[in-house]
């Protein structure tokens, strides 16, 4: 007779026909709401409180949280590591797996480990390359890419086995993400590039950054002809520009992100310049809002996360409905205390603000 786990708000909700995930966001999706998913800044730190802190600026306005995996080629506390934590106050995460510094058996073990957690989504990427970092003398992996991964964790919770063929004996029930990029030539490939990525087992998608709604519309149009919009989720993704110098460096320096010239001049002309990006960002998701074929947004504000809430419950997208919030729990309170004694017991305790301070350091 197998031990019965401990009671936890992160207990997974009871499974759903047609649905291969227990979790929140699948639910969200196929019920046909609007769904909403942030990114959470990973901490340069062992603290579990940073986590929990830079969580609870989320808290009843996304029905997702996106833990990151090494993003930029970046070193920070690991996808696994956040997403453990999240789970276990309640939050839904989506455990991003980057192909760049893992081989397939690090991936299979960690695909486990997540959802016996109570992870129930993941996103798939290939990684940005080793010299995008500040480790650029790192050796890349890139055993698997964001297909063959895809198509490896479909393999172990459909077909309930690894890579290797041996069995699973308790397969991973999760809801298979993966990224998308309709503002990055070549573009008419970007829609067959999508069909690709549902094809080996997508479920749902996260765009990059939008910053150009007729680039989006054109995209869509080109989605909806091919009738990917019924197959896969797409959630857009949207953020505010802290100023125009900002959007000019991130125009300049960072592949893959388009930003129009009008949208530079308008937050050169503006009084302030940071209110206005949030103003332009509220304006892309309501028009990301009403564009169909669209499933969602996932809002993005790197360093300005706790503007989600405000961006959100402006723009109205959610017209009414409360995503999942977390109410006081002993349970949370329990293991608050549990990391605290833990940490007091090295010599060294780690100091959360210097943390911060590294990882916010400008270079």
């Amino acid at each position: 007779m197998s031990t019965p786990a401990p009671h936890d708000i992160s207990s997974p909700l009871p499974p759903l026909p047609g649905h291969t995930s227990r979790g929140r966001l699948e639910r969200v999706l196929r019920a046909g709401e609007f769904a909403v998913t942030a990114e959470l800044n990973p901490p340069d730190s062992a603290d579990p409180n940073e986590v929990f802190d830079r969580g609870a600026v989320f808290d009843g306005w996304v029905d997702g949280i996106n833990a990151t995996d090494g993003s930029g080629a970046n070193c920070h506390m690991s996808s696994v590591g956040i997403c453990a934590l999240l789970t276990r106050v309640g939050y839904s995460p989506i455990m991003q797996i980057s192909c760049r510094d893992h081989n397939r058996i690090a991936i299979q073990g960690n695909v486990l480990g997540a959802a016996a957690m109570g992870v129930n989504n993941i996103l798939c990427l290939t990684g940005d390359g080793v010299q995008a970092g500040d480790q650029p003398g790192a050796k890349p992996v890139f055993d698997l890419d964001c297909m063959s991964l895809l198509r490896t964790i479909r393999l172990m919770r459909d077909e309930g086995r690894f890579l290797s063929g041996r069995k699973i004996t308790s397969p991973p029930q999760v809801f298979l993400g993966a990224a998308i990029n309709p503002f990055a030539p070549p573009y008419d490939f970007r829609p067959l590039r999508l069909a690709k990525k549902f094809e080996a087992g997508a479920q749902f998608v996260q765009s990059q950054y939008c910053f150009d709604a007729p680039m989006l519309e054109r995209y869509m149009d080109q989605v909806r002809d091919l009738g990917l919009d019924e197959q896969c989720y797409i959630l857009i993704g949207v953020g505010p520009l802290a100023s125009a110098r900002a959007a000019k460096w991130i125009r300049s320096n960072v592949p893959g992100i388009h930003i129009p010239d009008s949208i530079i001049d308008r937050l050169e002309g503006a009084a302030d310049q940071k209110l206005e990006g949030k103003k332009i960002c509220i304006e892309m998701l309501q028009q990301v809002r009403e564009m169909t074929g669209v499933s969602g947004a996932h809002v993005m504000a790197y360093r300005q996360e706790e503007l989600v809430a405000e961006i959100v419950h402006e723009s109205g997208i959610l017209k009414g409905r409360r995503p999942w919030t977390r109410e006081s729990n002993p349970d949370f309170e329990a293991v608050t205390e549990a990391f605290e004694t833990a940490k007091d017991q090295f010599e060294h305790p780690i100091d959360p603000e210097e943390a911060v301070a590294a990882a916010f350091e400008e270079h």
